[in-house]
């Protein structure tokens, strides 16, 4: 509540502050262009000496200048204030939800180790404990992998590991890989087209795209998910089409969902878990392959289309493309004298 105070506090200031201006300024003219027509009919009686030929014009337009210098000074400094401003607000929901998502499965864990460690626990039982604690310790070492990646992100730290691919296969490989990992049916998934292609690609990395993509299906579906992925090779680029059937977006989501910690809200499904971080690391990763991706949907209950394109090898981004694969090369390079010593 503060905090929208603090915020139309500001609004009002840097709008009073424009309108203190813009009323200075004509009182500038005002005075200005009076006392001239003034003295221009009455200055020669006045006095032999005054002589007007004309005004100073570059005194008058500099004064302009000047002022709408500072009034666009203003507003940068009130945009990039509110711009903070947003970004503190967006912190502090992702602190609060990083929050809870480490203390969900460590207050699990400890229950089954305090029952573990206080009771007689049958044997069938007791494996049981063990299995869900691993999964468990799992997704906290997932969220705290993916935290860790942000920031080797955007440092532009991340690691190479690219290599040369048939693009239909390991496209179907990974999203195989997220229908298992996510115990989704055959059916939930439908692959269309082709992609009879080659790219260069981090399966690594590009996997955590198509996980937080299935990710973000399950997450906004308010019926079981329906996936259909189409894959299909331009004259540059491999282009992927990951579409869900679920809650949808509204026009003004649509290019800000990859921001930074950036979460849309909807009534429908009010208790969607999440860090606001899974479509910002799926840009970057995207963006790192030379590639690009976008979301759009028709409207509200009518699903969400991501496209995704990356370069076609040897047809697009050659240097680029290249650069990844030297610096893959390098660094394996680098590993392999470490393992010799």
């Amino acid at each position: 509540m503060k905090k929208n105070r603090s915020l139309l506090f500001l609004v009002f200031a840097f709008i009073f502050a424009q309108f203190a201006w813009l009323g200075l300024l004509g009182l500038w003219i005002y005075w200005y262009v009076a006392n001239y027509l003034i003295i221009k009919q009455v200055g020669d009686k006045l006095s032999p000496q005054i002589v007007i030929d004309s005004p100073n014009v570059l005194v008058f337009v500099g004064g302009i200048i000047l002022i709408v210098l500072i009034a666009t000074a203003m507003f940068l400094i009130f945009r990039n204030l509110t711009v903070q401003v947003k970004l503190t607000k967006l912190y502090d929901n992702f602190i609060a939800n990083v929050t809870h998502e480490l203390k969900s499965p460590l207050a699990s864990i400890q229950l089954y180790l305090e029952t573990l460690s206080t009771k007689e626990v049958p044997s069938e039982k007791q494996k049981e404990f063990y299995g869900l604690m691993m999964r468990d310790s799992k997704r906290l070492k997932k969220l705290i992998d993916s935290i860790l990646e942000i920031s080797r992100l955007e440092k532009k730290r991340i690691a190479h590991n690219y290599h040369i691919y048939n693009a239909d296969e390991v496209i179907r490989q990974l999203i195989k890989e997220s229908i298992e990992q996510f115990r989704l049916s055959d059916s939930a998934v439908e692959i269309l087209g082709e992609a009879p292609c080659k790219c260069v690609i981090d399966k690594d990395a590009m996997q955590i795209v198509f996980d937080n993509l299935t990710d973000n299906a399950i997450k906004y579906s308010i019926e079981a998910p329906e996936i259909t992925v189409k894959l299909s090779c331009a004259k540059k680029y491999l282009m992927i089409e990951f579409a869900d059937k679920g809650i949808g977006l509204k026009q003004k989501n649509q290019k800000n969902i990859f921001n930074k910690f950036q979460r849309i809200d909807n009534k429908n499904i009010p208790n969607v878990k999440g860090t606001g971080l899974g479509l910002y690391w799926v840009k970057g990763i995207v963006k790192f392959h030379g590639g690009r991706i976008s979301a759009s949907s028709e409207g509200i209950n009518k699903g969400t289309t991501f496209k995704i394109e990356i370069p076609i090898y040897q047809s697009s981004k050659r240097f680029y493309v290249n650069k990844l694969l030297r610096e893959t090369a390098r660094k394996q390079k680098m590993l392999g004298r470490e393992d010799g010593e």
